[in-house]
């Protein structure tokens, strides 16, 4: 049996491996500890209970055990280094479903008092483990949860009449696997930090209600208790065992309408859920879906066949509309408007490479595989609520119909009224058959938006313009086109690091100005925000709005007159400096008219990634000095130059350095970067403060270069692509960035006066 712990533990260190995190000699002496005393206790266990082998239960509760010596093990890492959640949850989500599976093995095979009690106690473990990972983030009072088994155990050393044997009770199975679901959900940080705090509260109301009952229970049988003896040192009870009774017709009409609320409610919240992050509280679930009313109904007039053929559609329906609502989430919480279906579906490849670089690839793959299994696990659970909701409501047609009289009354009464409890949530909801119909008609305005944009990719004005009078002040100048990644307005206008920004900013005019440089600032509207750079790349290229990825799919494929391509007429070399690339990208020269396209391999960087990040800001400007400033008799330059240090996630980000050191980059192997740790990503304050620090160091490392390199010669164009995430901008921002034109010839600021 230890031979296995230690197999499989190991098996889950292999895999944390893989991702580059592997687990630390703590980590490890954790893991093989808790295997050592679950072979002990086994070995005694099975003496005690007289159980001559385990059972195929006890089999997938000693996989369950190693699974959650893994979190643990994980939980103790997290400690120094930080260990990603991509990680950790579906661990934890792999031991709950297992327990699930413990359980249904555990009901079709003969299991003793040992299977019992050793699912109990793994159960009571994984818990405690969760319990100490969320209260990092949720606070101290969370352990509660933890160790209430333990506390419960400990209080049978001095109080005899504790250690009596309790008879099963399904609520304290329910009330388990609550705690183990919300603790785990919690670990995961997506939820507001309002509800998961909520959801914890009512989770550790239910322990605490379960093991009060317990205890009364055990109270009241006080008396059958005896002392210790020297034959019986340690005696619980003297009465007989009770023989196997019926359950109570009470208890079952009580177990019933229990499940039926359930079942009600689970129905209701996939109906009601908002999907959009600004109205995920409290407040945004107290509304009356129009949806559920109509689904009582049908359930009352169709036939018993009919009824079911229309539950197990609903069911698969509301799994549907709970997928938008978790996706429309996403995208609203990335990029502050609605999902695409047609062009964001066809930039899940790019997302999965993106969150892959981000987080490993190995938890991008649980990621994944979770999210399969989610689904399935919704499709089961809202056909059978909706199943037992129906059916009910066909054996109860005349209560049911007046229920829905009732309702429909309000309904219609706070829709005629439009009553709300909060902005944008009127009481009386459509919301799940709306995301619906917003999806269609999402669909309808892509196809009809294919034939508006193609004509105004054909109204091409300067696609004729004689090579003589393009770009005419500008001849003789390398022109650098900068893209600071992420830099949108809420950077230097009134947040808590504008402040820090500003200075910076400031810093650098100095710097410009002592090197005989001078600049014009503004502010331009991004077709994009929070991420997916290339729409506003694009944008300023063709002077087109290309705010979709279907927009930008239908330019590329197209001709345009693009800027790129009017420097190249004009006689500039033309490059385009993207360290984010890691593949060729035949699209840059056919399309855009690049001389030269330099990516991550090409611009011979040894050094280490910063996350996301390829390479720090310093080595890209310096790599291009090497490149391309440098050359001795080469034709003017103009460079695109998409930056990257200010990238998400923000956690790391490079220190400046004197330019001599640069060189390879390899330097960056020995110089500590500022690195953010614990749970980076559940502290809004720490994530907006990161974010400033690293729009600091983009732009103090732009104005040194300028002050080291510049020659008079040299203008540049630096703008933001767009605003940072709702995180850090909030949900309610603009689309502004920032721009600047930095020139040492005064004329090249004066025509732009």
């Amino acid at each position: 049996m230890l031979s296995a712990q230690l197999l499989l533990i190991a098996g889950l260190a292999a895999t944390v491996a893989l991702s580059g995190a592997g687990l630390s000699p703590a980590g490890w002496a954790v893991g093989v500890t808790c295997g050592v005393i679950t072979n002990a206790a086994l070995t005694i266990g099975r003496q005690h209970y007289r159980a001559d082998r385990l059972t195929r239960a006890d089999w997938v509760t000693l996989a369950r055990a190693a699974v959650a010596f893994g979190v643990a093990a994980l939980v103790v890492d997290s400690f120094g280094e930080p260990v990603p959640v991509a990680t950790l949850v579906p661990l934890a989500a792999l031991a709950l479903a297992l327990d699930a599976v413990d359980g249904w093995v555990a009901r079709r095979t003969r299991t003793g008092k040992l299977g019992a009690q050793f699912d109990g106690e793994v159960d009571a473990f994984l818990i405690l483990v969760l319990s100490v990972y969320v209260a990092r983030s949720a606070g101290a009072w969370v352990l509660a949860i933890g160790t209430a088994r333990y506390a419960f155990l400990a209080a049978g050393w001095p109080l005899r009449w504790m250690r009596a044997p309790l008879p099963p009770r399904f609520w304290r199975k329910v009330v388990a696997a609550t705690q183990g679901i919300v603790l785990t959900v919690a670990a995961v940080g997506v939820l507001p930090a309002g509800v998961t705090t909520g959801a914890l509260v009512v989770a550790l109301v239910l322990l605490s209600e379960s093991f009060g009952r317990d205890v009364l229970w055990l109270w009241h049988r006080r008396a059958a208790t005896i002392p210790p003896t020297a034959t019986n040192p340690d005696p619980v009870r003297t009465d007989p065992p009770e023989k196997p009774r019926r359950v109570p017709r009470r208890v079952r009409t009580v177990v019933a309408a229990v499940l039926t609320i359930l079942a009600g409610v689970i129905v209701w919240v996939a109906l009601v859920a908002p999907d959009q992050p600004q109205y995920l509280t409290l407040n945004g679930f107290l509304r009356l879906p129009l949806e559920g009313l109509v689904l009582i109904v049908l359930a009352v007039v169709l036939p018993s066949r009919g009824r079911r053929i229309l539950a197990v559609t609903v069911g698969v329906a509301l799994t549907l509309v709970i997928t938008l609502k978790v996706i429309n989430y996403e995208v609203f919480k990335t990029f502050n408007r609605p999902f695409d279906p047609i062009g964001d579906t066809s930039q899940l490849g790019n997302g999965l490479e993106t969150l892959r670089s981000l987080v490993g690839r190995t938890e991008t793959s649980l990621i994944e595989v979770g999210a399969i299994v989610g689904i399935v696990v919704l499709v089961v659970l809202l056909t059978l609520a909706t199943l037992r909701l129906t059916r009910v409501a066909a054996a109860n047609r005349r209560w049911s119909l007046r229920v829905v009289a009732g309702l429909g009354a309000v309904w219609a009464l706070c829709w005629a009224f439009g009553a709300q409890l909060i902005s944008h949530t009127p009481i009386a909801s459509t919301l799940s058959a709306g995301l619906i119909v917003d999806q269609v008609h999402a669909l309808q305005a892509d196809i009809h938006d294919r034939g508006v944009f193609a004509k105004q990719i054909n109204k091409d004005a300067f696609r004729n313009t004689p090579t003589d009078q393009l770009l005419t002040g500008l001849r003789g100048k390398d022109v650098l086109l900068v893209f600071v990644e992420a830099y949108g307005q809420q950077a230097v206008q009134g947040t808590s690091f504008s402040p820090e920004v500003d200075a910076a900013l400031k810093q650098g005019d100095k710097r410009l100005q002592s090197a005989g440089f001078s600049a014009r600032t503004g502010f331009l509207d991004s077709a994009t925000y929070g991420g997916i750079s290339w729409l506003a790349h694009s944008s300023l290229q063709s002077g087109l709005w290309v705010d979709t990825q279907l927009r930008y799919n239908q330019l590329l494929s197209a001709k345009r007159f693009t800027l790129a391509q009017a420097f190249k007429q004009a006689g500039w070399r033309t490059v385009d400096d993207v360290p984010s690339n890691d593949r060729a990208w035949p699209q840059g020269e056919k399309y855009y008219h690049y001389d030269k396209i330099y990516n991550r391999y090409q611009v011979g960087y040894h050094g280490p990634t910063f996350t996301y990040a390829s390479m720090p800001d310093q080595y890209i400007f310096s790599a291009l000095q090497r490149l391309e400033l440098a050359k001795p008799h080469r034709k003017p330059l103009f460079a695109e130059v998409d930056t990257v240090s200010s990238h998400m996630p923000w956690n790391k980000i490079p220190r400046p350095i004197g330019w001599k050191q640069v060189g390879n980059g390899s330097i960056y192997n020995k110089i500590p970067m500022i690195h953010e740790t614990g749970a980076f990503w559940s502290n809004p304050t720490r994530v907006k403060a990161a974010y400033g620090t690293s729009i600091v160091y983009a732009m103090n490392t732009l104005t040194s270069f300028v002050q080291h390199y510049g020659d008079k010669n040299l203008v540049l164009i630096v703008l933001g692509d767009h605003q940072p995430l709702p995180i850090v901008s909030g949900h309610n921002s603009n689309h502004d960035v920032p721009i600047s034109i930095i020139a040492h010839d005064p004329k090249v600021l004066e025509q732009i006066g």
